[in-house]
């Protein structure tokens, strides 16, 4: 009898999945920076324009056209990056001093629940 059993081909052929899925999750992750984080940071540019001291119009055309350009942007950034981390790091890095003027903007704009 053989103390050391060799892995069924079942066994094998699942471990062969499970690398190939470990392998393309760098590639997903990748995938979601673009399209989500790209998404989430050309929001916050578009809402945090509109804290600028500058008519109202004008921030929402300007806060439009610096979305499309930040997006494309964020798509080329979190590929062109050495690994995934630094691309979802740069993405946070990136959306983190807009943060509070869209809250501000966010936060204006709701009206108080007073009774």
């Amino acid at each position: 009898m053989n103390a050391v059993s060799a892995p069924s081909g079942r066994t094998s052929r699942i471990a062969v999945a499970a690398i190939r899925v470990l392998g393309v999750l760098p590639l997903i992750s990748r995938i979601v920076a673009a399209i989500g984080g790209g998404y989430v940071l050309a929001a916050l540019l578009s809402v945090a324009v509109l804290a600028l001291p500058v008519s109202r119009p004008q921030a929402v055309i300007g806060g439009m056209l610096g979305s499309f350009a930040i997006y494309a942007g964020a798509v080329v950034w979190a590929f062109a990056v050495r690994s995934a981390t630094r691309a979802w790091v740069g993405l946070i890095v990136a959306a983190l001093p807009l943060l509070p003027f869209a809250w501000s903007v966010w936060t204006a704009a709701v009206p108080s629940a007073s009774p």
